[in-house]
């Protein structure tokens, strides 16, 4: 699935709820259907990502692994 990333976030080193809570910041600056790419190091991230699009409505388009980084995709209701 090839999405236009819109805004790219390295976020690795900070750990919870700093990844989502920057995240969030991010996704409140933009416009509907933006993509955001977010890479994180807290393995707590995972699980945070995926209850938060759970219930913000923004889309998890993709949640992928790199070593010891976690990459979210998502899209912004």
């Amino acid at each position: 699935m090839n999405q236009v990333i819109t805004v790219e976030l390295d976020l690795s080193g900070l750990t919870c709820p700093m990844p989502l809570l920057k995240t969030r910041q991010a996704l409140n600056k933009m416009a509907s259907g933006d993509v955001v790419r977010v890479v994180a190091t807290d393995p707590a991230s995972e699980r945070d990502f995926k209850v938060f699009a759970d219930q913000s409505g923004n889309q998890l388009l993709s949640v992928d692994r790199a070593g010891s980084s976690f990459i979210f995709v998502l899209r912004k209701s």
